[in-house]
């Protein structure tokens, strides 16, 4: 039986363990905390929502453990505003099963304690280099799954691929509960709202470690604009008071929703940057032994297009995939080179493309995609051309293969307008836009600026 070191517990690490677990191979698991110290200790490392294809391999290994969550998200309310208090262009797409964004504190600790239920090896211990290289003298392959510090610098940046020198956002995020949910609302949606000059907020329904069903507030600011608020927060309650800061003044419509919410632990929030970048797969030790990654160790994705724990999930599933396929061949470094080119070139580049059409702003095709789908409701029931054009866009999130092309390219937009409404392109995309300055209009003069048409009781 072929040996297998895996370094790190969080989402990519446990996913990439359980996978080989389950392929027969024997696993150890290298972890700087125990499941009890997730849960005390520890602050969570992201939203890390999850999405239909990365929830399916989730599924087929058994860890689906929150598949019954009420704070499972049916689609996407996504708002590009033209300026704070001024909604413009709304989408409200569907996924084909919902999305789950799980406390990964919970989530670590509970499959720690599946991996040894299930006969993987735990070692709780702080990998130095020096460790790493004894560790993988006793391995076949070892896998770096912790994105910080020196074990992940073992693996040079691939300047090629990493477009960005720098990060692109602030980013901060909170855990809150006791918000002002609407009884009658029989279904939860992520609120996804885009400032073009000043970057992105996102509300995520959540399950929490101890409330479960909650939210989860994240914030995408670009430097100097009025989402730059968080630099300096020093605790939960700092960061929430300023959402509830900015949400009063550039989404007035949530302050009714928001205005009564509360930390849900002292832990449950960050703030910070993240430099998206992708790494060469092959990181050589003292001894000459090669190692590879999974997950963000490899591939570090800024938050804004929820692509780094999904991109995890699919790089583990390939990951495992091509171990089986090794056979007893060495796992050297031409076969981590082509194993992981193989990945990126099919799910990776798709995924980094998708996340930068955010980063960058969407370009003129993306743009005719949304004003060909307005209109979309996000109802199970609605079959109409537009909503499916919303639903394409929220299965891109799940699978960026799907239409990252058309958002990109003009010709390729204009072929899946036409393609779901039956008729000419543009002629759909300038309906849309009439009826988007129409909506803008009615906007401006109602008194009642509660009825616009994004508000979510439309969704059941």
């Amino acid at each position: 039986m072929r040996r297998i070191a895996i370094i790190g517990s969080g989402q990519a690490g446990l996913i990439n363990a359980h996978a080989l677990l389950k392929a027969g191979y024997e696993v150890s698991l290298y972890s700087d905390r125990t499941g009890q110290q997730w849960l005390t200790e520890g602050k969570p490392t992201g939203t890390a929502v999850r999405f239909p294809m990365a929830l399916a391999y989730e599924r087929e290994l058994g860890l689906d453990f929150w598949n019954d969550s009420p704070a499972a998200a049916v689609g996407v309310n996504f708002v590009l505003c033209l300026q704070p208090g001024t909604p413009f262009l709304v989408l409200n797409g569907r996924f084909a099963t919902p999305a789950l964004a799980v406390d990964l504190r919970l989530q670590s600790s509970r499959w720690l304690e599946e991996f040894e239920k299930r006969g993987g090896k735990l070692h709780i211990e702080k990998i130095t280099i020096e460790r790493l290289d004894a560790i993988s003298a006793e391995h076949d392959l070892t896998i770096i799954a912790s994105g910080k510090g020196a074990l992940s610098d073992l693996f040079p940046v691939d300047e090629k691929r990493s477009i960005y020198t720098k990060p692109q956002r602030h980013l901060s995020m909170v855990n809150v509960i006791n918000a002002n949910d609407n009884p009658n609302n029989r279904v939860r949606i992520a609120r996804y709202y885009e400032l073009p000059k000043a970057g992105e907020t996102v509300w995520t329904p959540y399950h929490h470690m101890t409330h479960g069903s909650s939210w989860n507030l994240f914030s995408e600011a670009r430097e100097g604009g009025p989402l730059d608020i968080f630099r300096d927060a020093k605790s939960g309650e700092d960061v929430l008071d300023r959402f509830k800061q900015l949400i009063r003044k550039v989404y007035p419509w949530d302050w009714e929703w928001a205005k009564d919410m509360k930390v849900a632990d002292p832990n449950g929030w960050l703030t910070g940057e993240i430099r998206p970048t992708i790494r060469k797969p092959v990181g050589i030790l003292p001894s000459g032994r090669p190692v590879t990654f999974v997950g963000d160790a490899g591939m570090a994705f800024d938050p804004v297009g929820a692509q780094g724990a999904n991109n995890g999930n699919k790089m583990a599933r390939h990951l495992t995939e091509a171990i089986v396929k090794r056979g007893s061949a060495p796992f050297d470094a031409a076969w981590i080179e082509a194993t992981f080119d193989g990945f990126y070139h099919n799910h990776g580049e798709p995924a980094y493309r998708f996340n930068n059409a955010f980063l960058d702003g969407l370009p003129l095709a993306g743009q005719e995609i949304l004003a060909a789908q307005y209109g979309s409701d996000g109802r199970a029931d609605n079959s109409s051309p537009a909503q499916k054009l919303a639903n394409e866009f929220c299965a891109n999130f799940s699978d960026p293969r799907c239409i990252t092309d058309a958002l990109l390219d003009v010709s390729r937009a204009r072929k899946l307008i036409s393609t779901h409404t039956g008729g000419a392109a543009m002629a759909a995309v300038m309906k849309g836009r009439f009826a988007i300055i129409g909506n803008l209009i009615r906007w401006w003069m109602s008194s009642k600026k509660a009825d616009f048409g994004f508000q979510h009781q439309m969704w059941s």
